[in-house]
């Protein structure tokens, strides 16, 4: 079993890094990359040369590229001395509206830039000036300077994977004495002052609270592990993938909040457990000052609603949980009276679910239950009405339900016509105990296998009814990466479908395993 397990994940992660390097070829290989500027409504702004420039510094925020200007260099060399002042620097700096009107000291430069680049691969660029006059420049024509190099497949994987997981410590901060810097620990959260709170707290670290307690679930969290999954910038603007698939979502949740000094007390929905420190915030404001005793000032939200993810497991577990209740008993019922009234409805509703495009069945569903039981038709975040969950919980069911129907009614048919069934009723066993005992045993171990999956895959919701409903799930935030041209996200998601599907695959293997002990992952006594 060992044996087979290590070979299993060994395929497994082969297999994510494949996927992983199909989705990165797609979209930043074979898509049009001006497709992001479609729905950005800054593109229209810019004209001349400041457009092209806009068009390339989003394209290396997006990651298709790397785009370095001839102004990050000569300040690059600035700062490892090459320049006695800032004088010099500045002289340099002013390169002119055309390469042939250049200083000579200027062109010198130029030309180590150029000349730096080329050897590593850059394309180097430079747009001459627009003038509406001679003394006067068009609008957006300033003249410019800089490099561009597409991103190799291999930089581009080696560096998303070898970034997935940071881990908090106490040298992130700067401006902090090292004899300052540490981790505390304490039975007593000065936040919770009263309460048995176990904590560890960072001075240096990035979060003050590295591991904490309260009184919401899961009550213990922690900030010392994260998992980075790459930026959004559209769905979630220079929000990491993994924290936006994580964090609260709703309207403000206020209480009453004592602050680091204790001399400020309001009604606030700050979170004081997610304190991030920035070098010279506290002196910014006056209330900063009156706040907080250290830099650790940059906070989060108290919000009233779930995670994306957690929106997306809520209705996917119900969901999973009404399609097995609903979907083993009818399929019992089929097989016991095949080719009855019973099976052939059932048939009629498995082929239903099946020909008709999952769109328009849950849009029929929609308005079924918006016109006879007026059930919410669409999610709000800032509100606890449960209706709201009725309707995509129940239209992500039906499929599962017809699946379920359909595959046992096939095994436990096929295992009917087994030796094993006439010699059980040869041996006066009644049909109620051979269905039981042995038929729907035997049936059941291929369903067993998907178990695991169907409650992984809850994690990461449904992609048409969560659109459909507006759940602001994962899965909607899929389809809206999609549509915005989010590769961040898309990749990211990506990532976190391909682990759970490789870990659904191997706990299924084991709960057969379990179900059944004539399987066996041991290649011991094998021919």
């Amino acid at each position: 079993m060992t044996k087979y397990l290590l070979r299993r994940l060994l395929h497994g992660l082969f297999s994510i890094i494949v996927v992983v390097s199909i989705v990165m070829i797609l979209i930043y290989s074979l898509m049009d990359r001006t497709l992001i500027f479609a729905q950005d409504t800054n593109y229209t702004k810019y004209a001349n040369n400041d457009k092209q420039v806009y068009r390339y510094e989003r394209w290396e925020d997006y990651g298709y590229l790397d785009y370095v200007t001839y102004t990050d260099y000569i300040n690059e060399l600035a700062k490892n001395g090459e320049f006695a002042d800032d004088a010099a620097r500045q002289k340099v700096l002013n390169f002119a509206k055309k390469a042939e009107n250049d200083s000579e000291e200027v062109a010198v430069y130029v030309k180590k830039f150029t000349d730096y680049y080329k050897e590593k691969g850059y394309e180097v660029i430079r747009l001459d000036a627009k003038m509406l006059t001679e003394a006067k420049y068009a609008t957006g024509g300033k003249q410019r300077l800089f490099v561009v190099r597409d991103i190799p497949l291999t930089t581009r994987l080696w560096k998303f994977f070898t970034g997935l997981f940071w881990v908090d410590n106490i040298h992130n901060a700067e401006g902090i004495a090292d004899e300052d810097r540490g981790l505390k620990f304490t039975f007593n959260d000065p936040i919770r002052e009263g309460k048995f709170s176990p904590t560890i707290m960072g001075n240096g670290t990035t979060y003050k609270y590295l591991l904490y307690t309260d009184d919401r679930f899961p009550y213990i969290h922690q900030n010392l592990f994260t998992i980075k999954l790459g930026l959004s910038y559209t769905v979630n603007q220079n929000v990491d993938v993994w924290k936006t698939m994580t964090q609260t979502q709703g309207a403000l949740v206020k209480s009453e909040v004592i602050y680091p000094t204790g001399y400020v007390v309001s009604e606030s929905a700050e979170d004081l457990h997610t304190a991030r420190y920035s070098y010279g915030s506290r002196d910014l404001l006056p209330l900063y000052q009156l706040k907080f005793d250290d830099d650790y000032t940059v906070l989060d939200f108290h919000l009233s609603g779930m995670s994306r993810m957690g929106y997306s497991f809520v209705i996917g577990i119900l969901s999973t949980i009404l399609a097995y209740l609903l979907g083993l008993p009818l399929g019992i019922i089929m097989a016991r009276n095949k080719d009855g009234i019973t099976d052939k409805i059932g048939t009629v509703y498995v082929i239903f679910i099946i020909a008709v495009p999952s769109l328009a069945y849950i849009f029929m569903f929609k308005a079924i239950g918006d016109k006879l039981f007026h059930l919410p038709t669409t999610f709000d975040t800032e509100k606890t009405n449960l209706a709201m969950y009725i309707l995509p919980i129940v239209s992500l069911a039906l499929p599962s339900v017809a699946g379920l129907m359909k595959w046992l009614r096939r095994y436990m048919i096929d295992q009917m016509n087994s030796d094993y069934v006439k010699f059980a009723r040869s041996g006066g066993l009644s049909e109620g105990e051979i269905f039981t005992k042995h038929i729907f045993k035997n049936a059941a171990i291929p369903i067993v296998h998907g178990i695991p999956g169907s409650i992984l895959f809850s994690l990461v919701g449904a992609l048409v009814t969560e659109r459909v409903y507006v759940v602001p799930g994962v899965g909607n935030t899929l389809t809206k990466a999609i549509n915005y041209y989010d590769n961040g996200v898309i990749v990211g998601i990506t990532l976190f479908y391909s682990v759970l599907s490789v870990i659904s695959i191997i706990l299924g293997d084991v709960l057969m395993s379990m179900v059944d002990p004539r399987i066996s992952f041991s290649s011991k006594g094998r021919a």
